[in-house]
């Protein structure tokens, strides 16, 4: 079955351009020309990019490219240690998440003592050597409203008074879980306010919902990569 480029390009839902880059990226393996120069395409071709829109979703652009580019160089040991790669990664990410969620249950409990937090407050550079982090880190989190440290009369550097540092403790644990600060301002207010984890509790439930759905797609790209791995090898 012959098809052109724009062919290709209805069946799979993308532009002419993304074909020929999927082509040029090893997406697609390479297309003979005509005599006139036009790319001619075939089945195994629209196989080939259904299979690469598969696996995007649970794998990301870069690592489907990297199994699909293996694939059509003759190397499918390359091709299946990047799909291991990806779902050791997600597992990784899993571990993460609980491993944040159990920290977190323990650090909200401070919100809810009556006992007000004591200890000197910390300079910028102290605060982040406590938490591991680059300074960078707490001015960004700084102006994306999360702290908001006062600033030393005569000097004005940053102190982080004991609240904000149980805060910035809060706020690095949800970022390791790669939490978004859309998902950590709720978490933070809520618990300032009331002592509620409610928030804490619905940003843990939806990233796990998050690696179901990515490994999902994962299965469902894989279910395509075998198949089309089986009609390579027919």
């Amino acid at each position: 079955m012959g098809l052109r480029p724009v062919d290709l390009a209805r069946r799979a839902g993308v532009s002419t351009q993304l074909v020929r880059n999927y082509e040029a990226a090893g997406v697609l393996p390479p297309a003979p020309r005509s005599e006139s120069g036009y790319r001619q395409y075939d089945q195994r071709h629209l196989e080939a990019l259904l299979t690469y829109r598969a696996l995007a979703p649970g794998f990301g652009p870069v690592d489907a490219t990297t199994i699909m580019r293996a694939v059509h160089d003759g190397d499918q040991a390359l091709a299946l240690r990047a799909v291991d790669a990806s779902h050791a990664a997600l597992h990784e990410q899993r571990l993460a998440t609980d491993a944040a969620s159990e920290a977190l249950g323990a650090a909200a409990e401070q919100f809810l003592d009556s006992e007000p937090l004591a200890g000197p407050a910390l300079l910028v550079g102290e605060l982040a050597r406590q938490l591991g982090i680059r300074t960078s880190a707490l001015r960004v989190w700084e102006s994306a409203g999360l702290l908001t440290p006062t600033r030393e009369r005569g000097t004005n550097y940053r102190r982080y008074s004991p609240l904000q540092i149980r805060d910035a403790r809060i706020i690095n644990m949800l970022r390791q879980g790669r939490y978004g600060f859309d998902q950590i301002r709720p978490v933070l207010d809520g618990l300032r306010r009331t002592g509620s984890t409610e928030a804490l509790r619905a940003a843990v439930a939806e990233r796990r919902a998050a690696h179901d759905r990515r490994t999902r797609a994962m299965l469902h790209g894989a279910a395509l990569l075998h198949t089309y791995l089986g009609s390579a090898e027919d």
